[in-house]
């Protein structure tokens, strides 16, 4: 993982007047936002809109104009912006998890109200989203502090191997090795190895996903939940939402299909249930799950249809949808309390999920 690096003179003052922005009443919003943009009987959250604003006055280049490397840098830096100062609402820990082929960065987030070495509390092993390309455990430590914090549960975050230089399936193998690393040391990890979940966000979803269903079909343990942020479960089809919202609303389509040639290579089959987990079948012992969307996600159908997928299979399945929130909305912490209530909710499941 690449270190991440100090933030700047010229991202403070981004995130300064972000947040000035943030904090303006919703009529002042509303005229830096212009009018309500509505698509697919669905009106854009007023934040939301905002921030797309923001965008469009720095515009970024399409992935496919620079290179990972870039890639990564760009994500750090928007993370930075938009998430602001990192809530100090759980103690992090860095440690390592085992993958596939050696060991991974990883990071412990243990609840302020939570005993450091206490046994035997439910864990959740996280997985970064940023197309598998991007992303890492900083670019993430916002989200996990909060989930961590509302669910009341141990989050370890897993910095599992990037594409291009390892792509499939190496990141779906560190995700089930990671998982059942974090069984493996449940007692070191202060957890109990039947309330350990998986969750993620995006490609972090996917990989979530993916080793649910890969733990169950190995005999070994399987997670005791999985918590599917606007997940990635279908790279061999175009839905709907990909084109509706092709452009204009962050992810755009482009750069979806720069993310997924990284990730795949030239080799790998699309149809391989480990890289479309929406055309498995379904085992109905695979562990209940929340799915969360967005409504102006392109990747919001391809998550619904595999909630209703896991329900026709008789899985207990949450789907919820937020109707006017856009892609990685999780890391927009400093324009209005909407994400942080949205995480809190998350956790609230999690922590009836996991009571034991």
């Amino acid at each position: 993982m690449e270190p991440m690096p100090q933030v700047t003179l010229g991202e403070r003052m981004e995130i300064a007047a972000a947040r000035a922005i943030g904090s303006l009443p919703p009529g002042a919003k509303r005229r830096i936002a212009g009018e309500p943009i509505r698509r697919d009987g669905l009106e854009l959250d007023l934040d939301m809109q905002v921030l797309l604003k923001l965008e469009e006055r720095d515009p970024r280049p399409p992935l496919s104009a620079g290179t990972p490397h870039r890639a990564r840098k760009d994500l750090r830096h928007s993370v930075r912006v938009v998430s602001g100062r990192p809530p100090a609402v759980a103690t992090p820990r860095e440690t390592t998890v085992a993958g596939a082929e050696g060991h991974l960065p990883a990071r412990l987030y243990v609840p302020d109200d939570a005993e450091e070495d206490a046994p035997g509390g439910p864990l959740v092993v996280y997985y970064h989203g940023g197309g598998w390309v991007a992303g890492d455990l900083d670019t993430h430590d916002a989200p996990c502090r909060l989930l961590s914090k509302s669910s009341g549960a141990r989050v370890l975050s897993v910095a599992y191997r990037l594409a291009p230089e390892h792509p499939f399936p190496a990141p779906v193998e560190d995700a089930v090795a990671a998982f059942h690393d974090a069984v493996a040391r449940s007692e070191e990890l202060g957890a109990d190895p039947a309330r350990i979940a998986v969750a993620g966000d995006s490609a972090g979803g996917h990989l979530a996903a993916v080793t649910a269903r890969q733990a169950l079909l190995e005999g070994g343990p399987a997670p005791a939940f999985q918590l599917l942020i606007y997940p990635a479960t279908d790279l061999s089809e175009t839905a709907p939402s990909r084109l509706e919202f092709a452009e204009g609303f962050v992810l755009t389509k482009e750069n979806m299909d720069w993310y997924e040639e990284q990730f795949l290579g030239s080799s790998a089959d699309r149809r391989d249930p480990r890289v479309s987990p929406l055309l498995a079948d379904v085992d109905p012992a695979v562990a209940p799950a929340l799915v969360v969307t967005a409504g102006f996600d392109p990747l919001r159908d391809e998550g619904e249809a595999y909630a209703l997928k896991l329900q026709e299979a008789g899985v207990r399945t949450i789907l919820r949808r937020h109707p006017g929130y856009l892609h990685g909305f999780t890391h927009v912490l400093i324009f209005g309390p909407g994400p942080r209530e949205a995480i809190a909710e998350m956790g609230g499941v999690l922590r009836a999920a996991l009571a034991g």
